[in-house]
């Protein structure tokens, strides 16, 4: 232990650490950032086609227009400007993230626009498309074999290096300014103003670190809007047992299927008491969901949005049910070019043991009927794990 050095009777302490260099390189750096937020127009929100004597409006803000394919765009824009202005990324050296794919691109696209090194740590399974992305925009693919040991193994390269752990799992929530500043809750709202149904009854999110919920579900609270929070939890992911239970330790020995959401653990991103409603999905109900929306709107989009997608199907079935009218909206997360190999290939549904088709058929007969009809469930983790929580019906 240091012993501070003794102060001269009536003297002053002085240590300047300055450096000009560095905060010139600072200054350029968050410009470029900011810079390409200004370039960047807003996403879209898109209609799915619901029948209009249902009086109810679905939505999906279609996060993947951002320049790099996918919501974590917002992310990785404020974990920069957050990492800058906190003075932990630096010149030449790395940034590290921790990522099942889509997070580590967007830093990729960053970390290439201010001129410093990427290094994205990722489960060996995530798909070959972000791995290309990934390494398009300069960034270097660092795998593991379990994606538990992911978190570790990113702090190591960040001491090996000297570079700077983005660490999205615990930063998420803090990095964004959920009051305002031109967020995805802000712009949905803004989007909506001149709808039937400006307030949404719902809003649907999925969770990968928990930021984009927070931010929603604040967002909401501060604007005092009466709209509610659903996050929808895929399998093999422990956020809803972790917030059904109220156990913030809750951890699952598998990885998520469905890239981009769940996790082994509860992240310190979640913020759980912000959130009203969660739902446990099946994967192949998160497959059934996003290849209907092909079918409905002609767009491939990730497992993710699939997920997310389900759920807002089954509020509006609730709501049909109820006599409700209103609007809800879900996320668009990314495309679906990313997982050709994945959720739109027969083959990979085999091999995972998913059967899609009782899904397909419960949303062609609620689309058909307005009833939300009676299903089978889908497996999840083996016994002791988190994942094994059975789905809603």
């Amino acid at each position: 232990m240091s012993t501070p050095h003794p102060t001269p009777t009536g003297a002053t302490l002085d240590v300047d650490h300055s450096d000009p260099a560095y905060r010139a390189w600072l200054k350029e750096a968050v410009r470029r950032v900011q810079a390409d937020a200004n370039r960047s127009a807003d996403t879209h929100l898109l209609r799915f086609p619901l029948p209009e004597r249902w009086g109810i409006d679905l939505y999906l803000k279609d996060e993947s227009t951002h320049p790099t394919g996918s919501l974590k765009h917002r992310l990785a824009r404020s974990l920069f400007l957050y990492g800058l202005c906190n003075g932990w990324i630096r010149p030449g050296r790395p940034v590290i993230e921790a990522s099942s794919g889509s997070t580590a691109v967007s830093e990729a696209y960053f970390a290439k626009l201010i001129g410093v090194p990427f290094i994205a740590v990722m489960p060996r399974t995530t798909s070959a498309e972000k791995c290309r992305l990934i390494e398009f925009h300069g960034g270097r693919c660092h795998f593991v074999d379990d994606p538990r040991t992911m978190y570790e193994a990113s702090a190591a390269l960040a001491v090996e290096t000297g570079g700077h752990y983005m660490d999205q799992f615990t930063y998420a929530e803090r990095a964004t300014d959920w009051r305002g500043n031109n967020n995805i809750a802000e712009s949905i709202f803004r989007q909506l103003e001149l709808e039937r149904f400006p307030e949404p009854a719902w809003i649907v999110a999925t969770a990968g670190t928990g930021g984009t919920s927070a931010t929603l579900a604040r967002y909401v609270h501060y604007m005092q809007y009466d709209t509610r929070i659903c996050v929808a939890d895929p399998e093999n992911s422990c956020f809803f047992e972790g917030w059904t239970t109220g156990d913030p330790d809750v951890t699952c020995d598998c990885g998520s299927r469905i890239e981009g959401i769940g996790r082994p653990r509860m992240e310190p991103s979640f913020v759980p008491g912000a959130v009203d409603r969660m739902m446990k999905v099946p994967d192949a109900a998160s497959v059934a969901a996003v290849r209907a929306l092909e079918r409905a709107i002609g767009r491939k989009a990730g497992g993710s949005t699939g997920t997310g997608l389900w759920s807002a199907l089954k509020i509006v079935a609730e709501m049909v049910a109820d006599g409700r009218r209103g609007s809800v909206v879900t996320l668009l997360c990314d495309p679906g070019d990313r997982y050709l190999d994945k959720y739109y290939a027969d083959a990979w549904l085999a091999e995972q043991g998913l059967d899609i088709a009782p899904y397909t058929a419960a949303i062609e007969t609620l689309l058909r009927t307005g009833v939300w009809p009676d299903r089978p469930t889908a497996g999840a983790c083996p016994a002791g794990t988190a994942g094994r929580t059975p789905p809603p019906a």
